[in-house]
């Protein structure tokens, strides 16, 4: 995969450079499915997108490969990966996905990058694992499709680490020196656009089935399925500074109405630490 050592002269350009790269996944997604690769009889979808889920740079390889290779007869979309591998068939999954590119060989010279980018990857999983257990209280139609748009939420800022190592981490020595500077803020002016802006195009150029695109769109917000993903997204990327973090009151606040949980069970549920409960707990009246 080639690196952009420079800022691009537009969103366009920016999802030519990323849908023309062979995206790398985690070393140790490729050593798990070689491992089920030896024993496929006997084996799974369900247990094959396991490890497809804790991955999302795999789950967004998969999708999108699924997408490019869409046959004509097909009049449905494919959103849940489970779904996915039983369309393609094991034996077709484990041929199309052998020998991939891995972040860790990637970014063997960029160490500060490869750091960044598992971090984003496990606030991506932290995501996706509250967004699939909010899902289940509020008693979803599809847990799965919420668990693979709140997974996919990072996706752009996880290819920008990988792509863009050195202008990513300017980003984030930004914000570093100026705590209130605002993601989007610091990444218009390194990339001269937002993760958000390149994660719209991207889409659309990937074709993603409408319903997952929909998913991760905050502008549609105030419906509560797709509030249950920008929610898990908020929340994640806020606690990954610490649960003193300023915003978590307010997500806290705005997940509570959202699960419908009283506050001292929804706190519990979301483990917060008992020396930090008093930042949560509303004011006794």
């Amino acid at each position: 995969m080639g690196f952009i050592d420079t800022p691009l002269p537009s969103v366009a350009a920016y999802v030519e450079f990323m849908s023309t790269q062979d995206v790398p996944v985690l070393r140790r997604t490729v050593k798990e499915l070689a491992a089920q690769r030896d024993r496929q009889e006997g084996l799974g979808a369900k247990a094959v997108a396991a490890v497809v889920l804790a991955d999302p740079l795999m789950t967004m390889k998969l999708l999108t490969t699924l997408q490019a290779n869409r046959p004509a007869k097909q009049n449905h979309d494919i959103t849940t990966i489970d779904r996915a591998i039983m369309m393609m068939g094991l034996a077709p999954f484990f041929d199309r996905f052998a020998n991939m590119p891995t972040v860790e060989d990637t970014l063997v010279a960029h160490p500060k990058a490869l750091v960044g980018v598992l971090k984003v990857i496990g606030r991506a999983r932290r995501a996706a694992h509250y967004a699939r257990d909010w899902a289940i209280l509020r008693h979803d139609l599809d847990v799965d499709e919420i668990t693979v748009a709140a997974l996919l939420q990072e996706a752009v800022e996880i290819l920008c680490w990988i792509a863009a190592p050195n202008l990513t981490q300017r980003v984030y020595d930004m914000q570093r020196g100026d705590r209130w500077l605002r993601s989007p803020d610091a990444q218009r002016a390194v990339f001269g656009t937002t993760a958000q802006e390149i994660l719209f195009a991207l889409v659309r150029t990937w074709q993603l089935p409408e319903l997952l695109t929909n998913l991760m769109d905050e502008t549609l917000a105030d419906h509560p399925r797709v509030r249950n993903v920008v929610l898990a997204a908020n929340f994640a990327r806020h606690l990954s500074n610490g649960w003193d973090n300023d915003a978590l009151p307010d997500d806290i606040a705005e997940i509570e109405r959202l699960v419908r949980l009283n506050r001292e069970t929804l706190l519990s549920r979301l483990g917060v630490p008992q020396e930090e409960l008093f930042r949560f707990v509303p004011p006794a009246t």
